[in-house]
């Protein structure tokens, strides 16, 4: 049995469990981890959970300690440092004419890492600019491809819904969105209403849709034709919510049926 929290490594990072370590923790707190090598920082993003053995399918590291003053500065320090690898990392990637795009850079907490994110179309031989990289920074150099969805959370954003994005704020992972999930829910099936700032299908369809399946049972669908106390008709609209649906008679007329 562990105690354990979740972590958001870095601005950008993977959001994973770290070990308390026996110390105490609140959701917002920024903290210094163990990292693959050397220290790295985050900001917990939960309260404090306790895991099973079984629920952990990778060795656990741990929560160093609470980030203090001088910590915060570092991490302030090396904010201020990114825009001049950005602007190098540019440079480099134009001279050598590589097809991608570069997105956001995140130096490790002792500097003893850079991680840089691109977009790409394709798979980029990205080989010779590490070296450039690691020549000019004089540290190791990590590169990431990331995918449009990964690029809206680390820029961020205002949904459709006047909310920040939920990929940029909470969500932990992404899960598979699909179309199906709409016409489920009885939404227009227009690109520009249920796609997100990313151009792929909004997140946020999926959060509903195991409830309108449930609710959908048992309901007719859309163009079956249904007997009504006032005569047979077409279904013309179907609400889930209501357990209810509009039916066009024979006459034009369009009456709500109750389903039980």
């Amino acid at each position: 049995m562990y105690e354990v929290v979740q972590v958001r490594l870095r601005e950008s990072g993977k959001i994973t469990y770290f070990s308390t370590n026996g110390m105490k923790f609140k959701a917002g707190d920024h903290v210094i981890v163990e990292a693959d090598r050397g220290l790295d920082y985050g900001q917990v993003l939960s309260e404090t959970e306790v895991l099973l053995d079984a629920d952990i399918e990778e060795p656990l590291k741990k929560v160093m300690r609470k980030a203090n003053p001088w910590d915060m500065h570092q991490i302030e320090k090396n904010k201020k440092k990114i825009k001049e690898a950005m602007d190098t990392c540019s440079k480099k990637i134009h001279e050598r004419r590589l097809p991608m795009k570069l997105i956001d850079a995140e130096f490790s907490f002792d500097r003893s890492k850079i991680v840089f994110y691109f977009t790409a179309e394709g798979r980029v031989d990205f080989r010779d600019l590490v070296k450039d990289l690691a020549n000019a920074f004089k540290t190791r150099i990590e590169l990431k491809q990331i995918g449009v969805r990964d690029e809206a959370k680390m820029l961020g954003g205002l949904g459709p819904c006047g909310r920040a994005l939920c990929c940029a704020t909470y969500l932990k992972d992404f899960e598979p969105v699909t179309i199906k999930m709409a016409k489920e829910q009885s939404l227009p099936l227009n690109p520009t209403k249920i796609s997100g700032l990313c151009g792929r299908l909004m997140c946020c369809l999926g959060y509903e849709y195991k409830t309108y399946k449930e609710l959908m049972k048992g309901l007719p669908r859309e163009g079956e034709t249904l007997k009504t106390p006032k005569g047979p008709g077409k279904v013309v609209a179907v609400n889930a919510i209501k357990r209810a649906v509009s039916v066009e008679l024979e006459d034009g007329s369009i009456i709500e049926v109750p389903i039980q």
